[in-house]
């Protein structure tokens, strides 16, 4: 088949293409429902396929074998809407479709959502040392690295007097977010962001280091073996695809605004060539998407079960005024949340966790080493929606697993793990959505 490619006016040219396979037309970037494209000759690794080293990563995801070590977990001929890649666990086709036929009329309301406090308000220690890798001082590519905490009087009193109130500390327990203080960050002043900042290193150490990879069956299938570890790399997997698919947006939108993107500041400028490197059916990792998806329908099940909580605290006022709420009460009575299909993912982690209850402290413990990983980032936007993002996985696991694999105690969950969780479906619906545009060009 021909890649697909689309180059913006000026910008630099792949550094994933062989010479003579260099475009040689140039088109000004459009808004995506009006582009056009041209059809490149196939990249292989005859013809021409030479990645870059990886020093030129913002995230290298590890690939999977594909080798799966049961049959319920083999390749499949079944395509999915925002790739095309086949689907390597056809258990999850039903709630992936499910997915792309509820986001139309989902994802909509996470942007209204983004704007009550409850859940764009959070206090984060943005000047935390990284304990993991050694690093130098080092100032990010741009300043859209940089955000700054709100004023005092606009963050509300029982926000801040119940995360002061919720801060216990548990010996075995999930990701632990920041100890509360006065200094309070917007995601609604400072959202997601193409801030060139190269990750790959961090990425690095959370695949390599931080995933499971010391079992046989994960050496050969990494993400879809017989055993919750493999769930929970799938997992991780899936974060970083939604990650990669907020910077692919960050370019489209910087691109939109600016017709360019300075090579002196920003590395990657090609939001085409990135999207196929990070999320393609021929890029570092095939199964990307795939992973996304099965992260989403975690998170999906992770709000179903604080479904209860959250309308409490809706009635109690904790959450905002009626209009606040009503918002919210669309979000948990969308059909998708009832719809028993988006239960593969969650399904499939503890049928696997329910057959080894003495090794999920290991679980427990990597999510707080995800969490604490966040503070080698060295661009404090990508670190606050990086700790965001993983607390709010932690809190789809906890309350997935709990301690033994039945699940966890919603009425401990603190109102930063709701919010985080609730905002980071909204950033995975918005990441697949990313994915459907792109597969559309």
């Amino acid at each position: 088949k021909s890649k697909l490619k689309i180059e913006p006016t000026r910008c630099s040219s792949s550094s994933l293409l062989h010479p003579k396979n260099k475009p040689t037309i140039t088109m000004k970037f459009l808004p995506l429902s009006a582009i056009a494209v041209v059809a490149l000759p196939s990249l292989t690794p005859a013809n021409g396929f030479a990645p870059p080293s990886s020093s030129a990563f913002i995230p290298t995801q590890p690939s999977s074998s594909h080798q799966s070590t049961h049959d319920a977990f083999r390749v499949s001929s079944s395509l999915l809407k925002a790739s095309t890649t086949p689907l390597h666990d056809e258990s999850l086709s039903p709630g992936i479709t499910a997915i792309d036929t509820s986001l139309p009329s989902l994802s909509p309301l996470f942007s209204s959502l983004r704007s009550l406090p409850f859940f764009r308000l959070y206090s984060c220690d943005m000047l935390a040392s990284c304990e993991y890798i050694p690093q130098e001082l080092f100032e990010c590519y741009t300043e859209s690295c940089e955000i700054y905490p709100i004023d005092d009087d606009e963050v509300p009193m029982d926000l801040k007097s119940n995360d002061f109130n919720e801060h216990e500390f548990e010996l075995d327990g999930w990701a632990r977010w920041d100890m509360p203080s006065d200094d309070y960050y917007d995601t609604l002043q400072f959202p997601e962001d193409y801030t060139g900042y190269d990750g790959s290193e961090v990425w690095g150490f959370i695949h390599n280091r931080i995933g499971f990879h010391e079992e046989e069956a994960l050496v050969r299938d990494e993400y879809d073996a017989d055993s919750w570890k493999a769930d929970f790399n799938k997992a991780v997997s899936g974060l970083h695809a939604m990650v990669s698919a907020q910077v692919v947006r960050g370019m489209i939108e910087k691109l939109q605004d600016t017709g360019e993107l300075d090579p002196e500041s920003y590395q990657w400028t090609d939001p085409v060539e990135e999207y196929e490197r990070r999320l393609g059916a021929n890029g570092e990792t095939p199964e990307a998407v795939e992973n996304m998806y099965f992260t989403m329908m975690l998170l999906l099940s992770g709000v179903r079960a604080a479904r209860d909580r959250l309308l409490q605290d809706c009635d109690s006022g904790s959450i905002g005024d009626a209009e606040a709420c009503e918002t919210l009460r669309s979000i948990l009575t969308h059909p998708l949340m009832d719809d028993p299909n988006i239960d593969a993912a969650s399904r499939r982690l503890k049928d696997h966790a329910l057959r080894d209850t003495n090794n999920l402290w290991e679980a427990r413990m990597r999510t707080r080493d995800l969490m604490r990983i966040m503070n080698c980032v060295q661009c404090n936007k990508c670190r606050f929606h990086g700790k965001i993002s993983t607390l709010g996985l932690s809190t789809a696991l906890q309350l997935t697993l709990g301690r033994q694999g039945m699940g966890g105690d919603v009425a401990k969950i603190h109102r930063v793990e709701l919010a985080a969780l609730v905002t980071t479906m909204g950033k995975f619906a918005s990441g697949i959505e990313l994915c459907y545009e792109m597969q559309a060009l």
